[in-house]
């Protein structure tokens, strides 16, 4: 297990003044004694009760918690190691070296499962349902089943964060660098977690319709590099289906009662055509890729060899 002098805790927080106190806390007496609060600029005491409370305050130049990550890791932060956790007090500073024991066995970014052990009322129903459905589609999109890829419980090596190319200034970052771990082949594993309800007093900042819509078109924005016949496939099929259904109204429309509907024609046709294409563009973009890979492969064992 890495040592405690080679991590820094990174807790994200944009008014958090209800539960970070006892979050760093908690954290400094499990051995940590460099704790790093990236602060959004907070409206309430977050910042003056992480100092009071032992931590080392940033406040972050831009917004949104994928921002601060990014400049926290990068700028801020020199050890070899980062525990990621949520400044609201629903992670456990307990389980931490569950967090960071895989490091130690060849593993550079570990997801922890908030699903294995989650407290009753810690997630909405409608949350849940959001995060199942985004875990899925991950995983067919992907091929790799992370469980709980919008977890923002992690450790992680500085050095594979470098390695991915993150854009996310929201709460999309967990699902950008879970992408990004899949499309590097970055080792990653999960481990199980216990999910806590947030404390009274302590207000989400996530809005489920808003940042699930985020969540949702950047992992199907990523599929492109990643999975290119499901991103232009699925479009493909979506456009198709309309067209034929068009199509097939138009049909009715004239061989039963002799109604035409040219302008409905053209675009019956127009999406079955473009379905077509898409799927055409599919198939030869993931052709493509898999030559990419293979000879990415290829120059990889050369170099091993070489050395």
């Amino acid at each position: 297990m890495p040592d405690r002098e080679s991590v820094t805790v990174l807790l994200p927080t944009y008014d958090e003044a209800a539960t970070i106190g006892d979050c760093v806390d908690d954290f400094r007496a499990e051995g940590f004694d460099d704790v790093l609060v990236m602060d959004g600029d907070s409206d309430d005491d977050t910042r003056e009760l992480a100092r009071e409370a032992g931590a080392r305050v940033e406040i972050q130049s831009g917004a949104g918690k994928g921002q601060a990550v990014r400049e926290a890791v990068r700028e801020h932060i020199d050890r070899e190691y980062v525990l990621m956790a949520d400044g609201d007090g629903t992670y456990l500073a307990e389980e931490a070296d569950r967090m960071l024991a895989p490091l130690d066995d060849g593993y550079e970014h570990v997801i922890g499962d908030r699903f294995a052990d989650m407290e009753e009322g810690a997630m909405t129903r409608l949350n849940q349902v959001g995060n199942k459905l985004t875990n899925r589609l991950f995983s067919l999109i992907h091929g790799e089943a992370f469980e709980d890829i919008l977890s923002g419980y992690r450790a992680f090596s500085r050095s594979s964060f470098g390695r991915l190319r993150l854009s996310a200034d929201g709460f999309g970052i967990e699902t950008e660098m879970a992408v990004e771990c899949a499309k590097h082949d970055i080792p990653t594993t999960v481990v199980p977690i216990t999910y806590l309800e947030r404390p009274a007093g302590s207000n989400t900042n996530l809005h489920p319709i808003r940042d699930g819509s985020i969540i949702f078109l950047e992992l199907f924005r990523r599929a492109k590099t990643n999975n290119p016949l499901f991103y232009f496939g699925s479009v493909g099929v979506v456009s198709g289906l309309a067209g034929t259904l068009i199509a097939a109204y138009v049909a009715v429309e004239w061989f039963i009662y002799e109604i035409p509907h040219q302008i409905w024609a053209l675009a019956g046709a127009a999406g079955i055509l473009l379905g077509v294409q898409l799927l055409m563009f599919g198939v030869l973009s993931d052709l493509i890729l898999t030559l990419h890979r293979e000879q990415l492969d290829r120059i990889e064992a050369i170099d091993e060899d070489g050395a």
